[in-house]
C-alpha cells in the first residue's frame, strides 16, 4: 500500500531516477568543497554557502581522543581541549574567548570543542563581514593545532573548570550511562577511556604529561581545518589556510610520529547482564544493546543498507508507540536506534521507561517484539508503506532547502569525512538515491534487520530501577522463555487497527474575508475572517520548505478558581493523550504518513496558545488539525485516565528522587511566595483530580475562534494558501455566545510575592555523588512611562552580568564550567498599564565546599557594577554581540513569527500593528543608542535592587551531612556546658543506633 500524496510536477517530483548498480561507489570526494593536503599533512575543506549571511562555520578535527591516553593520562585529552580556550602562544589568560566575544560570536554553543573516545572537535561560526575577522578567526584554529600552551599556571586555572564538568557527569543519568558503556565495552581499552578522565588525574595531572600527550598525538597529518561560510570565493579562504597552518609543525624532539593505533571491541556470544540500583533515577527502565562491527560506507549497496536499517528502527518505532499506548502497557515509551560508538563498532539500541516494578514486564514485550514477531511475521506491507512516507517526505524536504542549509550542517559533514570516512555525496545526488531505492525496499528486507537484535549478536541488557528487584538469572529467564516462544512459532502475528482515511470527516464551510490590511514595510498582510479570528501572514523566503504558525488568545489558568487548578491544569496532559483532534495518537501517527504537519498547544496563566510547523505542500493538513482543535470535544475514558495518571505518578516519583526537584522546589516557593500555581503536583494530589472537570477546560480553551490572532510565516503563496485558511481556520464554528472571551487588562493575576529582605538558605539532600547547583535571584519590577525601553535594557543587563560573572568564576577563580543569567518578566498580568514583574537569576553549579565563597565573590561582582559601572569595552562587547543575534534572527521565519506576535500582544497595540510594530524597533534602537557604561551603570542602580545585597534569595543544593556530622555541627553551635550535655545525648543515641544493628543481625 504506497501512502504517498499526489505528487505535482517539478522540483523533487520531477528528479530522474538512477540507474544502479548495487557495486557502484560512492564518490570519495567530498561533494561541494574545495578539497585537499597542505605539504605538512594536514587536511581542508572549504565550501561557500550563503546561510547564514556574513557568517563562517570553521571547525578543526583532530583523530586524537580519549583512548590514546595512558593509565596516568586519563582525562588529559579533554583537558588540553580546554586549555586550547585558556591560553596559546599568541593569546593569554582567556584572550581568545574575549576576542570572540568582542566580534558577537559568543563564547558556548557554537565557539566551543569536544573531546571523544575517537577525537577531538574545535568549532567556530563568526561574523566575515570584515576583511581581517576570518583570518582572525583561523588564526585561532590554527593555535589550537600545535601553539596550545600548557604550564602549572595554566592548568592549575582550568583544574576547577574540567572538575566541574566531571561533578556534572556523576549524577543518576551519568552513572548510569557509565555502567552500560563499561559493560558494553568490556575487554576493550575503550571501556576505561571514558573522556571525562578519573578525578584524581584531573587533580593532579603534571603540566609535563598533558604536554608530552599535545605533542605526541596532535601531529598536522592527524587533522583537518573545515571552512563554509558566505565567502565570495574558495580560493582566498584555502590560501588564508595554507598560510596559516603549511608551517605547522609539531616538536617532537627527534621523535618518529606516533602512528594512531587501532583498538578492537571483542565480541561476544552470550548476552550480558545488569541490574542497576539507582536511588536517584528518573524511574525504571530497560535498555538492550546489540553491538555491530562498523562496516564500510563506499558503495551504493552500503548506502542502501543504511535505509534499511533507518526503516527498520522507524517501523520497530511505529509498534512500540502504539503498544505504549494500549490498555495496562508494559511500557510508557520505547525507541530503537542505531549508534556508530566508536571506530571500531556500532550498535542497535532499544530503550523502554516502565512502571516501578514493571522492568521484567517491558523487556519481555521488547524482546517479543524486536526478537521473536519481527522475525517470525515480519513487518506488514503497510507499516513499511507508512516509513517509506515518512522517509520520503524528510528527503524532499531536505532537497527543496538544498541551497538554504546552515553551514553548521554542511562543516558538520565534512567533519565526518575526515574524521570517520563517510562520504559526502550532495544533497541532490542523495534525494535522487533514495527515491531510487526507497521503493525497491521490501517489508521482508526490512524485517531481516531483526537478526542483528538476537542476543548472541553481543548483547547487553540492562535494568534500571530506583532500587534493583530483578536480577541478572530474572532476566535470563525472561530471554529463555522469549527464545522458547518464537522456535515453538508461539507468537502470533501483529494485529493492526483500523485507520480512518481522512483527518477531518465533513469539510466545514469556509469562511469569508470581512477585512483585509496590508503592510509593506514588513511585507505581512492582515485578515479578519467572518467567523471573528484575525490571520496575520508574512511571506519568505528563507527556507522553501517551511511554513510556521501560531495562534494565542487571552485567558489561561490564572482566571481558574483555586479549588479548581489542579485538574484545569491537567487538562491538556489528559486530553493530549485521549487526542485532541479528533483521533487517538495512534492513529493520528500513520495518518500523517508522507507529511510534515506538526500542531502542538498549551494552556498557560494568561495565555492559550497552539502553534504549528509545515511544509507548504501540507499546510492543508497542518490546517485540518487546528480545525479539530476547535471542533473536537474530548471525552476521557477510563482507561485513558488510568494511563495518564500512572504515567504522571511515575514522573511525580522520579522527580521526588532527583535531589535537584526539590531544589527548584524550594527556589520557586522562596521567590514566589508559596503561591498555589507554582507549587509542584504530588502523588497525593493526584486523587483530587477530575479528569472529567480538566478535559471540560481544554475544550472550553480551544472553542471560539473569534477570542483568537494567528500570526503565520514562511514559504506562503497567498494564491493557495488563502482558499485553505478561510476553509479550516474560517471554517471554524464561532459559538452563539462566547467562550472564554477576555479583556487582557482584566484579567487575574498570578499571586505572588518576592521576599522584602536577603534569604540564603541551604536544601540539604542524600546524594550518591555530592552535587551542587547555586541560584542567586534579585526581584525585578520595571517601571514608568518607558517600560519597553527598560524590558530591552533587561535583556542587556543580563548578559553583561554573565559575561562578567563567567570572567571572575570560570576565568579568574577556575570554580565553575558555565554560568547563566537569565531573566523571568512574565509574572505580571498582560495589562496595557501596570508595572512588568519578575526577577533576574544567576545559576551556575561548583564544588559544594566552595559555593558560598563563590556566591559571595558574584554578589561582590553585581555590587562592583553597581557602584563602578562596567568598562567600556564591556558595553561594546554586549552590544556586538545583541547586534549579531538580531542579524542572525532576521534570516528566520521564527524570528519574524516572534515579531509579529509581539508587537500584537505588545501593551501598546490598540489596533494598529504597523505602529506596534515600529515601535518593537524603535524600543530597541533607542537603548542601543543611549548605551554607555554610564547609562548601563544607571540601568543596573534601577532595575536591580539597590544595593543588590539588600534584596536577593541564594538557594544552594548540597549534599545532605552524614548523621554523625549533623551531630557534631548542632553541638559546635552551642555554649560549653550545653555542649557536654549534648555530646553525651550524641553518644547515647549512636551506641543504640549501633546496639540495634547488631540485635537485628543476630
Amino acid at each position: 500500500m504506497e501512502l504517498l500524496p499526489p505528487q505535482p510536477s517539478g522540483g523533487f517530483k520531477s528528479l530522474k531516477l538512477l540507474h544502479l548498480q548495487l557495486q557502484d561507489p560512492l564518490s570519495d570526494q567530498p561533494y561541494g568543497a574545495e578539497y585537499g593536503v597542505l605539504r605538512n599533512g594536514i587536511h581542508y575543506y572549504v565550501r561557500s554557502n550563503a546561510k547564514p549571511h556574513h557568517r563562517a562555520a570553521l571547525a578543526l578535527g583532530v583523530k586524537v581522543g580519549s583512548v590514546l591516553e595512558e593509565e596516568e593520562e586519563r582525562g588529559v585529552a579533554h583537558i588540553v581541549e580546554h586549555l586550547a580556550f585558556s591560553a596559546t602562544r599568541r593569546y593569554t589568560n582567556h584572550d581568545i574567548i574575549k576576542f570572540l566575544e568582542s566580534i558577537g560570536a559568543e563564547f558556548g554553543a557554537c565557539q566551543n570543542a569536544s573531546t571523544s573516545p575517537d577525537e577531538t572537535i574545535y568549532e567556530l561560526l563568526v561574523p566575515i563581514d570584515k576583511p581581517e575577522l576570518l583570518s582572525q578567526a583561523i588564526s585561532v584554529l590554527a593555535e589550537f593545532s600545535t601553539e596550545i600552551r600548557v604550564s602549572e599556571e595554566d592548568l592549575e586555572k582550568e583544574r576547577g573548570a574540567v572538575l566541574e564538568e566531571y561533578r556534572g557527569g556523576r549524577n543518576a543519568l551519568g552513572r548510569m550511562q557509565e555502567a552500560h558503556w563499561t559493560l558494553m565495552m568490556k575487554g576493550s581499552r575503550y571501556a576505561e577511556r571514558q573522556p571525562i578522565g578519573l578525578e584524581k588525574v584531573i587533580r593532579t595531572v603534571s603540566a609535563k604529561y598533558v604536554k608530552d600527550f599535545y605533542r605526541r598525538w596532535y601531529r598536522p597529518e592527524h587533522m583537518a581545518v573545515v571552512a563554509v561560510g558566505d565567502f565570495v570565493d574558495t580560493k582566498s579562504v584555502v590560501d588564508l589556510i595554507r598560510s596559516h597552518f603549511e608551517d605547522k609543525y609539531a616538536d617532537l624532539n627527534g621523535q618518529v610520529p606516533a602512528t594512531i593505533p587501532v583498538y578492537p571491541v571483542p565480541s561476544h556470544d552470550e548476552p550480558r547482564f545488569s541490574c542497576f540500583g539507582e536511588a536517584e533515577a528518573g524511574g525504571s527502565a530497560v535498555v538492550v544493546s546489540c553491538k555491530l562491527p562498523v562496516t564500510s560506507f563506499k558503495t551504493i549497496a552500503d548506502y542502501r543498507f543504511s535505509i534499511v536499517e533507518g526503516m527498520f528502527h522507524n517501523a520497530l518505532n511505529q509498534r512500540f508507540f502504539k503498544i505504549s499506548r494500549q490498555k495496562d502497557p508494559p511500557f510508557f515509551s520505547c525507541s530503537s536506534a542505531g549508534d556508530n560508538l566508536v571506530h571500531p563498532v556500532k550498535a542497535y539500541l532499544l530503550s523502554a521507561s516502565c512502571k516501578e516494578k514493571g522492568t521484567l514486564q517491558a523487556l519481555e514485550s521488547v524482546l517479543t517484539e524486536v526478537i521473536a514477531r519481527v522475525r517470525l511475521h515480519g513487518f506488514s506491507d503497510r507499516e513499511i508503506a507508512v516509513v517509506r512516507a515518512f522517509l520520503m517526505a524528510d528527503i524532499e524536504s531536505a532537497y527543496l532547502e538544498k541551497d538554504q542549509m546552515q553551514s553548521t550542517s554542511l562543516r558538520d559533514e565534512y567533519l565526518q569525512h575526515f574524521l570517520r570516512g563517510e562520504p559526502v555525496v550532495g544533497i541532490e545526488y542523495e534525494a535522487q538515491l533514495q527515491k531510487t531505492l526507497l521503493p525497491q525496499i521490501t517489508a521482508s528486507e526490512v524485517s531481516k534487520v531483526a537478526e542483528n537484535y538476537r542476543t548472541t549478536c553481543s548483547c547487553v541488557i540492562k535494568t534500571v530501577e530506583p532500587r534493583a528487584r530483578v536480577t541478572p538469572e530474572d532476566l535470563k529467564a525472561i530471554v529463555s522463555k522469549v527464545q522458547s516462544l518464537e522456535e515453538a512459532k508461539l507468537i502470533p502475528p501483529w494485529d493492526e487497527e483500523q485507520i480512518p482515511e481522512e483527518i477531518v470527516d465533513n469539510k466545514p464551510t469556509a469562511g469569508h474575508i470581512v477585512s483585509q490590511s496590508d503592510f509593506p514595510e514588513f511585507g505581512a498582510t492582515e485578515l479578519l475572517l467572518s467567523n471573528g479570528m484575525r490571520i496575520c501572514y508574512k511571506c519568505t523566503d528563507f527556507l522553501d520548505d517551511q511554513v510556521l504558525f501560531s495562534g494565542f488568545s487571552y485567558g489561561g489558568l490564572s482566571e481558574v478558581a483555586e479549588s479548581d487548578f489542579l485538574s484545569c491544569s491537567m487538562g491538556s496532559t489528559i486530553a493530549g493523550e485521549i487526542g485532541v483532534f479528533g483521533h487517538r495518537p495512534s492513529m493520528l501517527l500513520d495518518m500523517l504518513a508522507g507529511k510534515r504537519a506538526e500542531v502542538g498547544m498549551k494552556v498557560g496563566a494568561y495565555m492559550r496558545t497552539f502553534s504549528g510547523d509545515c511544509s507548504p505542500s501540507d499546510l492543508e493538513t497542518a490546517l485540518q488539525l487546528v480545525y479539530q482543535l476547535f471542533v473536537t470535544n474530548v471525552v476521557p475514558g477510563r482507561e485513558e485516565v488510568k494511563l495518564v495518571m500512572q504515567m504522571t505518578k511515575e514522573a511525580i516519583l522520579a522527580q521526588e528522587r532527583d535531589p535537584f526537584t526539590a531544589f527548584a522546589n524550594r527556589v520557586r516557593e522562596l521567590n514566589y511566595g508559596d503561591s498555589y500555581y507554582f507549587k509542584p503536583v504530588t502523588v497525593k494530589e493526584l486523587k483530587k483530580i477530575d479528569p472529567k472537570k480538566a478535559c471540560q477546560y481544554f475544550d472550553s480553551c480551544f472553542k471560539d475562534p473569534s477570542t483568537f490572532t494567528v500570526a503565520i510565516v514562511g514559504n506562503v503563496d497567498p494564491e493557495t494558501a488563502l482558499p485553505l485558511i478561510l476553509l479550516y481556520l474560517g471554517g471554524i464554528p464561532r459559538p452563539t455566545e462566547p467562550v472564554m472571551y477576555y479583556q487582557r487588562d482584566e484579567l487575574k493575576g498570578l499571586p505572588f510575592t518576592f521576599p522584602a529582605g536577603v534569604v540564603r538558605q541551604e536544601v540539604r539532600k542524600q546524594m550518591i555523588e555530592a552535587q551542587c547547583s547555586v541560584q542567586i535571584t534579585f526581584p525585578v519590577e520595571l517601571k514608568g512611562p518607558n517600560v519597553m525601553e527598560e524590558v530591552h535594557l533587561t535583556g542587556f543587563i543580563c548578559k553583561l552580568l554573565e559575561t562578567r560573572i563567567m570572567q571572575v568564576l570560570r576565568f579568574k577563580h577556575g570554580q565553575v564550567y558555565s554560568a547563566a543569567v537569565t531573566a523571568f518578566l512574565g509574572g505580571s498580568k498582560p495589562s496595557r498599564v501596570g508595572n512588568v514583574r519578575g526577577d533576574i537569576a544567576i545559576s551556575f553549579s561548583c564544588d559544594p565546599e566552595s559555593s558560598w565563597k563563590l556566591v559571595d565573590f558574584a554578589l561582590d561582582e553585581v555590587t562592583a557594577l553597581q557602584e563602578g559601572g562596567p568598562k567600556s569595552e564591556d558595553v561594546a562587547t554586549i552590544l556586538e554581540l545583541e547586534k549579531r543575534t538580531f542579524e542572525n534572527g532576521q534570516q528566520e521565519n521564527s524570528f519574524w513569527l516572534d515579531r509579529l506576535l509581539r508587537a500584537y500582544q505588545s501593551r501598546f497595540y490598540t489596533g494598529d500593528l504597523s505602529e506596534s510594530f515600529q515601535l518593537q524597533d524603535e524600543w530597541r534602537n533607542s537603548v542601543r543608542s543611549i548605551l554607555t557604561a554610564e547609562t548601563m551603570q544607571d540601568a543596573l542602580q534601577r532595575i536591580l535592587p539597590l544595593p543588590c545585597k539588600h534584596q536577593y534569595t541564594s538557594v544552594i543544593l548540597m549534599p545532605q551531612l552524614p548523621l554523625l556530622h549533623q551531630l557534631l555541627a548542632v553541638i559546635s553551635a552551642l555554649d560549653q556546658n550545653q555542649g557536654k550535655v549534648a555530646l553525651a545525648a550524641a553518644g547515647t543515641l549512636l551506641f543504640g543506633i549501633f546496639l540495634w544493628r547488631r540485635l537485628r543481625r543476630s
